[in-house]
C-alpha cells in the first residue's frame, strides 16, 4: 500500500516542472489545482466508458489477446477515450476563463489535466500488481513514461487548441486530440501487443516492445519542447507589445496637460 500510494510522486513532480516552464506570468494557483483535480476525477467516466467498449463493443470486434484486439484496446478504449477525457476538463472549466490569455495556458492546464489523471491511474495501476517486484518495476517505468506521456499527449491537444484560438492557425482541438490519440495509442499498443507475442512463443519480440514507448516518450518531449518554445516566444512578444502600448498610454496625457 506504502509503494503504491508513492505513485502519486512522479505526477506531482511532473506539474512541478510544468509550473517552471512558465514562471515568468504563472497560472492561479488555484485554478491549476482545480483542473489537476478535475483531472483525477475524469477516470471516472473513463473508467465507465472503456469498461463499456472493452466488454461490450469490443467482445463483438475483436478477441482481446489477438493483436486486432490489442490496437482496439490502445487506440479507441484507451487513447480515444482518456485523452477525450481530460481535455474536456480545461475546456468545460478554464477555456473560458480570463485566466486562459495566452498560448502557454493551453500546454500548463492541459497538462494538468493529464497529470491529475496520471497521478490516480497510476496509484491504481499500483495497487494491482501482484508482487512488490513487480509494483518497483511498474513504478519506475510509469514513472519515467506514462506519467510524463499523460502530461505530454493532452498538452499536445492543449498547446493546438490554443494556436487555433489566439492566431487562428494550427491544427486545433480536434487536430491536437488525434494527434494525441496517435502518440498515445502507439505507446499502448506496444505494450498491449506483448500479450499476443508471448501467447505466440515470440518471446524476444515481446521483450523488445518496451523499446517503442520509450522512444516514443523522448519524441513526445521533443514535440511539446518546441511546442512549449514557440507558446513562450509567442506570448512574451505579445507581452511586451503590450507593455509598449500601455507605456504610451501613460505617457500621453502627460505630454498632453
Amino acid at each position: 500500500m506504502q509503494v503504491a500510494l508513492s505513485g502519486v510522486i512522479p505526477a506531482l513532480v511532473a506539474m512541478w516542472v510544468v509550473d517552471r516552464l512558465d514562471r515568468k506570468r504563472p497560472e492561479p494557483a488555484s485554478t491549476r489545482r482545480l483542473v489537476a483535480f478535475a483531472g483525477m476525477l475524469s477516470v471516472i467516466p473513463a473508467i465507465l466508458v472503456e469498461g463499456y467498449l472493452m466488454n461490450d463493443v469490443g467482445a463483438m470486434l475483436a478477441p482481446a489477446y489477438t493483436y486486432q484486439g490489442a490496437s482496439y484496446k490502445a487506440f479507441v478504449v484507451a487513447a480515444g477515450v482518456e485523452e477525450a477525457c481530460k481535455i474536456a476538463v480545461v475546456y468545460w472549466i478554464v477555456w473560458r476563463r480570463p485566466e486562459f490569455d495566452e498560448r502557454m495556458d493551453g500546454i500548463v492546464y492541459a497538462s494538468r489535466a493529464g497529470l491529475g489523471f496520471a497521478l490516480v491511474e497510476n496509484v491504481m495501476y499500483l495497487m494491482n500488481s501482484g508482487s512488490l517486484q513487480g509494483q518497483l518495476y511498474m513504478w519506475v517505468a510509469r514513472a519515467f513514461l506514462a506519467v510524463p506521456g499523460h502530461a505530454m499527449w493532452t498538452g499536445m491537444i492543449g498547446y493546438m487548441a490554443a494556436r487555433r484560438r489566439f492566431d487562428r492557425v494550427g491544427l486545433g482541438l480536434i487536430g491536437g486530440y488525434l494527434l494525441a490519440v496517435a502518440f498515445h495509442g502507439a505507446y499502448d499498443v506496444a505494450v498491449f501487443a506483448q500479450q499476443p507475442l508471448h501467447l505466440e512463443g515470440h518471446e524476444t519480440a515481446a521483450n523488445l516492445m518496451i523499446l517503442i514507448p520509450l522512444g516514443l516518450t523522448v519524441a513526445a518531449f521533443i514535440v511539446v519542447r518546441s511546442m512549449a518554445r514557440t507558446a513562450l516566444r509567442l506570448d512574451d512578444a505579445e507581452a511586451a507589445r503590450h507593455a509598449v502600448a500601455a507605456a504610451q498610454a501613460t505617457q500621453s496625457p502627460a505630454s498632453e496637460a
